[in-house]
């Protein structure tokens, strides 16, 4: 994915630049239900500050203003957001090709240009 698109994925939410789990199991190439399932069975590798879990004024803010995470669309679940380790450390949890070949430095130069 284009340093460009990842630009514009990249949110502002509790005063940390992250990315939301349907963004990045597109990046990877795999279902976001994978991506969680993948999470909670390494969940030692995703300390506080690696991931955060959307509260549900944070989620109907997002939808409402906008337009991300049309109800529905992803998950009966309230998503999470992703720092920039917890992004370099889904490469490592996720079991996908693309996986392999995403550069979590390209979240790094996006973020460094966002916001």
């Amino acid at each position: 994915m284009p340093v460009e698109v990842i630009e514009r994925k990249i949110l502002l939410i509790r005063g940390q630049k992250v990315m939301l789990d349907a963004d990045l199991a597109e990046l990877y190439g795999v279902e976001v239900k994978h991506l969680k399932r993948q999470v909670k069975r390494n969940l030692d590798r995703f300390p506080a500050d690696f991931m955060i879990q959307l509260s549900k004024e944070e989620y109907e803010y997002l939808r409402r203003h906008f337009g991300t995470l049309k109800r529905g669309k992803h998950s009966k679940y309230l998503p999470y957001a992703f720092t920039e380790q917890g992004v370099a450390m889904l490469s490592s949890v996720l079991n996908s090709k693309r996986a392999v070949h995403v550069n979590p430095y390209d979240f790094e130069r996006a973020a460094c240009g966002n916001l």
